[in-house]
């Protein structure tokens, strides 16, 4: 009897483990929090940017695709505003490109309805996964609109501003 009690107990501890029912991580990190992300599998400043969120209480899920553009596209991020990677949030919301984390949690807390997400175009040097040194090249997040139009969310002219 007392056997067969252990092994309940032993499946039901490794079924919890399993679903991630009982880690640290997924109780330590809001569900909001939470980040599908889509790349390249060989991209490095992608990898830099995860980590970077990472370091800042984001959980991140990393999705290699071969078609990005395609993908970006559907979710309604045009050219113009396209970088090397994609984050999706559990309600929806894109977060394009080398975005500071303090800007992502700041647009999680208070969204607009008009807005599908965040953007920074391109990939500049010294925003978060794209250091170089003591390089940095100013830049805007773009507050993408579901009618296909942006307004400036934050300028960004010094590297403190990021964090």
């Amino acid at each position: 009897m007392m056997g067969r009690f252990i092994s309940l107990i032993a499946a039901l501890v490794v079924f919890w483990l399993g679903t991630g029912f009982v880690t640290a991580e997924a109780d330590d990190v809001p569900q909001a929090r939470t980040l599908q992300v889509y790349k390249s599998a060989t991209c490095g400043c992608c990898q830099e940017w995860m980590a970077h969120m990472q370091a800042n209480a984001f959980k991140l899920n990393g999705n290699n695709l071969a078609s990005l553009t395609q993908f970006k596209l559907r979710h309604g991020i045009e050219l113009r505003y396209q970088s090397c990677h994609t984050a999706l949030s559990p309600s929806g919301f894109v977060f394009e490109g080398h975005i500071p984390a303090r800007f992502v949690s700041q647009f999680l807390a208070e969204p607009t309805s008009e807005a599908i997400g965040l953007a920074v175009p391109g990939m500049p040097v010294g925003s978060p996964g794209m250091e170089v040194g003591n390089k940095f090249m100013p830049y805007q997040v773009l507050l993408l609109k579901r009618d296909g139009n942006h307004e400036i969310y934050a300028d960004v002219r010094r590297r403190e501003q990021q964090y």
